[in-house]
């Protein structure tokens, strides 16, 4: 019997285990689309069942590419670059060429500085040990930004197959629907959800008669903030209007909370204002530092929201990190959060946030 492949997720359909990948029932076998009982669900119910994958599968799975001749576009979260950026990728995907895209570019201030930050992102590459071809800033969304991009990858897989990886939760989903919508008129080709690891198999879309493109599983990479709060608190975390900046003055010995995720002390050095740029539902609490630990005990949950009930019992505790901040405008990176952008340096911060998940330094973008 030929091997049929859901059209959603890409898993081998199968009708003998409900609980493993790719079920349907027998009847659904004569439909004329094919998608298992899990991407059936996600779809009309927004409702997300669990399969047998291991993150290490899903690593074997991408490890594939580097037996192909191919052109690999790599996505990642602008606001999550470090937590969405698969660590390894070199040798996961060979000798082939990488196209870099930043999603998201829509929600950023329009003051932001895109060639810096397309400077940033492909030094931060070549730190992490991937060399890039070129650096796009997309918004998936809206398909702002496309169509540059898509001249480039015509010209640079010269006929070869492209295969599109990311992390989970970065939208690579949306980026190929938005391919393929531009070029065909179908929408939603391909299943999309909040939630991680959606994609099961690799999806594969006909480039031309003799070339495809490829929709491989999301990474799952356990520094995202993501794996660590529920489907609502991602919602209130994850921007979905442009950033709006929000400045606070702040003398020494003053603390920023960013809801209850992260936490901003002001430890020594003059009185100046520091500019956040998270997600419009999350909101900033000011308080004294003596009085922080006090004030997060009492509050988290309540006036330091997100996070939900739920998400606290997944949430690692918070880590506290010090660092003197030699530059002006200079940006401290939250992944998965945004960013708080320190005007003068010469300055000494903490900032606590989530076990795991590890902050970063970069020249201010704006």
């Amino acid at each position: 019997m030929e091997k049929i492949y859901c059209e959603g997720c890409g898993a081998e359909i199968q009708t003998e285990d409900k609980t493993k990948s790719g079920f349907v029932p027998q009847s659904a076998l004569s439909n004329e689309h094919i998608i298992c009982q899990r991407c059936f669900r996600l779809k009309h119910y927004n409702e997300v069942q669990e399969v047998e994958y291991t993150d290490d599968d899903y690593l074997r799975m991408i490890h594939q590419v580097s037996d192909t001749n191919s052109l690999v576009v790599k996505i990642v979260d602008i606001f999550d670059f470090n937590g969405s950026f698969i660590s390894g990728l070199q040798r996961l995907t060979g000798k082939n060429p990488v196209i870099l895209v930043g999603n998201k570019v829509d929600l950023l201030p329009k003051s932001t500085n895109h060639n810096k930050l397309i400077h940033w992102m492909k030094k931060t590459a070549s730190d992490f040990g991937l060399t890039v071809q070129d650096v796009f800033l997309v918004s998936a969304a809206k398909g702002q930004g496309f169509e540059q991009m898509e001249a480039e990858i015509e010209a640079r897989r010269n006929g070869k197959d492209v295969y599109v990886v990311g992390c989970t939760n970065v939208g690579k989903s949306t980026f190929i629907n938005q391919l393929i919508n531009r070029s065909s008129g179908v929408k939603d080709a391909i299943t999309t959800s909040y939630f991680p690891g959606t994609t099961l198999g690799f999806i594969q879309i006909p480039l031309d008669e003799k070339s495809y493109m490829y929709d491989t599983p999301g990474v799952v990479n356990r520094t995202q903030l993501v794996h660590y709060v529920t489907d609502k608190d991602l919602k209130l975390i994850t921007p979905k209007k442009e950033i709006k900046p929000k400045v606070y003055q702040l003398q020494d010995k003053q603390t920023l909370f960013l809801g209850g995720f992260a936490r901003f002390d002001f430890e020594k050095g003059v009185k100046q204002s520091f500019v956040c740029y998270v997600s419009n539902l999350l909101m900033i609490h000011r308080t004294k530092l003596d009085q922080a630990d006090t004030f997060y005990e009492k509050h988290v949950g309540d006036l330091l929201q997100p996070p939900s009930p739920e998400t606290m019992e997944m949430l690692p505790p918070l880590v506290k990190q010090t660092m003197k901040i030699p530059y002006d405008k200079t940006d401290i990176v939250i992944p998965g959060l945004g960013w708080i952008t320190v005007p003068e340096g010469g300055v000494t911060v903490s900032i606590h946030v989530p076990k795991g998940v590890h902050i970063s330094l970069r020249s201010a973008l704006i």
